[in-house]
């Protein structure tokens, strides 16, 4: 009787063991299946949405601007109490402004954007008296178009953002904007850099807080032009494990990874950037001052070095003589910071080891030499052109393809948008089409690819 109780007792007990094993599991599957039926609502309702953070190109971004009373007058028309309209703490409209169009108030805004560079601090700086700042960073508010008062003419990502929303995306939730002050631009190690480095350092916490805001999500980066530019260094700029958890994509439209022969017109003769009426010799001074205009000269590891870019009655310029041609151009102080803060730079486009896509347009007439007659660099050149998107050669558009080409833990994909310009690549349906069909691929992958395994 007692062997026989005995072994009742543990088969009962194994049966119960087997039992909660079994009530174990059916728990677990029931968690899993809680978890699959949530996953799939996610995907089915939009909220899976990885947050998505837009940095703009140079002109894409808004400037205001404020007068000290340190501020020294060039004319009647650029007076300190010019213009009228400012806020209640004197900020007003820098850039962009309709008044820019007319010539007396040209000279004026060219003069309040023009940058300085103090050799002594070895950085850059406003001028004498003015204060600038960048509105609404973290919002797309100021990247919909660059003056509000004149949406139709002026519209910049306004097209880009209803095609955003469109799939889901809600302003201040799981879209966000990265505006910068595209004057100024960054520098390598050892060079101080205060503008730039604070926009990097603002454009991390708004990715660690679009993140946290969205139950952990990693962020999606989509850049216009040399927005493309500070999103890699941005990537690079941080530690590995960083842009792992943080950074899922980033979709670059328009990128000029190596610069663009239109850059050596800015600083020969000026360019006025498609803004009509206005004498591109009266911007040109600012236009040279600019040190993001530096980084946007042609870069000497992705052009040819033996081709003359520029050709004048008395000389020819390749890429590797730009520090001739800014002293020949009689921008000579330009010289040390292109040598010392730019190169270093353009030599710096390390795979940062997240996907990126490169959205880009082709087949667009695009100036690949510039010609100077007999009145040199006060006239504007001709052009001869080549294949790129009317602004960047495709060469620089489609640099990163040779430079990764052996980079075994970089993915790299390169939409190319036949007879889509730099701009209308914001603007054109089809493009428009291409990038949000980009976007939302990126958002299904985890739905498509999430396997549950027990």
């Amino acid at each position: 009787m007692g062997y026989h109780q005995s072994s009742r007792r543990r088969t009962i007990h194994k049966q119960r063991k087997k039992m909660k094993g079994l009530l174990e599991d059916l728990k677990i599957i029931a968690i899993v299946s809680m978890a699959m039926v949530q996953q799939l609502y996610m995907c089915e309702s939009g909220s899976s949405l990885h947050p998505v953070i837009l940095i703009p190109g140079a002109g894409g971004n808004q400037l205001e601007a404020r007068l000290t009373k340190d501020y020294k007058s060039s004319s009647v028309f650029c007076s300190r109490w010019n213009p009228i309209m400012k806020d209640t703490q004197g900020w007003f409209r820098l850039w962009f402004t309709p008044t820019v169009l007319l010539a007396p108030y040209t000279d004026c805004f060219a003069r309040r954007m023009t940058l300085y560079y103090d050799t002594d601090s070895d950085d850059y700086r406003n001028a004498v008296g003015v204060q600038t700042r960048v509105n609404k960073f973290g919002s797309v508010q100021s990247l919909l178009y660059l003056d509000p008062t004149l949406k139709k003419i002026t519209t910049y990502m306004a097209g880009l953002v209803d095609s955003l929303e469109a799939i889901g995306y809600v302003r201040d939730k799981t879209l966000f904007g990265a505006p910068y002050d595209f004057r100024y631009g960054l520098a390598p190690e050892g060079h101080p850099c205060a503008v730039g480095s604070k926009f990097l350092k603002d454009l991390k916490e708004l990715v660690q807080k679009a993140s946290s805001s969205n139950g952990g999500k990693s962020v999606i980066l989509v850049s216009h032009s040399l927005g493309g530019l500070f999103a890699l260094q941005f990537l690079n700029r941080n530690p590995p494990s960083w842009r792992k958890h943080f950074i899922k994509h980033l979709v670059a439209l328009s990128t000029p990874w190596g610069g663009s022969v239109e850059g050596m017109r800015t600083f020969a003769s000026g360019n006025t950037l498609g803004v009509p009426l206005v004498n591109p010799l009266l911007v040109r001074t600012e236009q040279r001052s600019s040190e993001s205009n530096l980084w946007l000269l042609p870069n000497p590891t992705i052009y040819d070095r033996k081709t003359p870019i520029v050709i004048t009655q008395n000389s020819n310029y390749t890429v590797d003589e730009i520090p001739r041609f800014l002293k020949d151009i009689g921008f000579g102080e330009g010289v040390y910071p292109y040598e010392s803060r730019i190169v270093p730079l353009m030599e710096q486009l390390q795979a940062p080891g997240v996907h990126l896509t490169c959205v880009i347009g082709g087949g667009v007439k695009t100036p690949e030499t510039l010609s100077y007659g007999e009145n040199g660099f006060d006239e504007q050149p001709e052009i001869g052109y080549g294949d790129g998107d009317g602004t960047v050669n495709t060469v620089s558009l489609r640099a990163l393809e040779r430079l990764w080409a052996k980079e075994k833990n970089q993915t790299l994909e390169t939409i190319v948008l036949p007879g889509v310009s730099h701009k209308s690549i914001l603007e054109n349906r089809d493009a428009l089409d291409a990038i949000i069909n980009e976007i939302s691929g990126i958002n299904s992958m985890g739905c498509r690819h999430t396997r549950v395994v027990i």
